[in-house]
C-alpha cells in the first residue's frame, strides 16, 4: 500500500512538471469541414526566433499530428500552418510554514515553534504559438497556444518535448461544433 501511495505520488509530480497548457481561439463563422489540406508559410515561420534545428523539429512535429488527423500536405492547399514562439524566465518562490505548538498567543509556559521552507526554482517558460490560414482568405482562422517549462535537456529529450507541446495543442483542431 505505501508503495502504492508513493508512486502515485511520483507520477502526480512528474505530470505536473510536464504539463503544458493550451488555449485556443478560432472564427466562429468558419466552416472547418472545408479544409482538408495543408501547406506550411514559411515567410512567417523563417521568423521565428529559434534554431533553424528547432524548427524543423516543429515542422516535422505539425505535419505529423495533422497527417494522423486525416488532413494531407499539399502544393495547392485550403490551408496555411504558421508558428512563432516566445520565451521567458520564471521564478517561483514557495514557502512552507509547518507550526507546532498548543493554544494561541504567546504564553512562556506553552511550546511554540515550527519550521519555514522557503523553495525558489528558476526556470524557462516557452509559448508556442501554432496559426491555421485560411489560404483562399488570407485570413487567420485558428490558432493554438501552448505554454509550458523548457528545460536544457539533451536533443532526444527536446524533440519529445516538442512532440508533446505540438501535439498537445493540434488536438484541439479543428473546434468542436456547438449545436
Amino acid at each position: 500500500m505505501k508503495n502504492n501511495i508513493i508512486l502515485l505520488l511520483g507520477v502526480i509530480v512528474l505530470s505536473a512538471c510536464s504539463s503544458i497548457k493550451v488555449t485556443t481561439d478560432y472564427d466562429n463563422q468558419v466552416d472547418f469541414s472545408k479544409f482538408k489540406t495543408f501547406a506550411f508559410y514559411k515567410p512567417e515561420i523563417d521568423k521565428s526566433d529559434i534554431s533553424d534545428l528547432d524548427k524543423r523539429r516543429i515542422l516535422r512535429a505539425l505535419e505529423s499530428e495533422l497527417v494522423a488527423q486525416g488532413f494531407t500536405k499539399s502544393d495547392s492547399p485550403s490551408m496555411l500552418v504558421s508558428f512563432f514562439t516566445k520565451s521567458r524566465e520564471r521564478v517561483d518562490v514557495n514557502q512552507n510554514n509547518i507550526g507546532w505548538g498548543w493554544g494561541w498567543g504567546w504564553n512562556p509556559w506553552m511550546m511554540n515553534g515550527g519550521m519555514n521552507n522557503v523553495n525558489v526554482s528558476q526556470f524557462t517558460e516557452g509559448t508556442l504559438f501554432v496559426d491555421f490560414i485560411d489560404k483562399e482568405k488570407k485570413e487567420l482562422i485558428w490558432q493554438g497556444i501552448g505554454t509550458g517549462a523548457l528545460r536544457n535537456e539533451n536533443r532526444d529529450k527536446k524533440e519529445i518535448r516538442i512532440k508533446e507541446f505540438v501535439k498537445e495543442i493540434v488536438s484541439r483542431f479543428p473546434p468542436e461544433k456547438k449545436n
